[in-house]
């Protein structure tokens, strides 16, 4: 898979305007993960930070699933119940994680009213290629 940057220009949050992606064999559409345990019991109530953290951990289970891991994600759409307390508190580390793996995916981050589950704040859904 052949996978380029499309930047007409730059911002500071860090991920890139569009990634072309060519050559590629497979494509997988990651549902919406959450801070939740393989139960699916919900984890870290009122932490942002740790409900990244799993959410971005089950994004990667379902990836290691697949034969892929996070160096194969071309879009990823963040949906939080804060953002401001996103980009505060857990949007640099999910940012670092990603980046470790020279991913910049596109994608969305929007403020929603709610997740399914009122204890959940952040919800991640991506889509791989490879």
């Amino acid at each position: 898979m052949m996978r380029t940057t499309v930047n007409p220009w730059t911002y500071p949050e860090g991920m890139d305007q569009g990634v072309l992606i060519e050559g590629h064999q497979r494509l997988l559409f990651v549902s919406g993960q959450c801070s939740v345990s393989a139960t699916g019991e919900s984890l870290h109530p009122g932490d942002l930070r740790a409900q990244t953290s799993v959410a971005l951990d089950n994004v990667e289970a379902v990836l290691r699933e697949a034969g892929m891991g996070l160096g194969n994600i071309v879009r990823m759409n963040t949906y939080v119940t804060d953002v401001e307390a996103f980009f505060a508190q857990a949007g640099e580390m999910m940012a670092e994680r990603l980046a470790a793996f020279d991913v910049r995916p596109p994608g969305v981050c929007a403020q929603i009213s709610r997740l399914g589950r009122p204890e959940l704040l952040v919800e991640l859904e991506a889509f791989a290629a490879d």
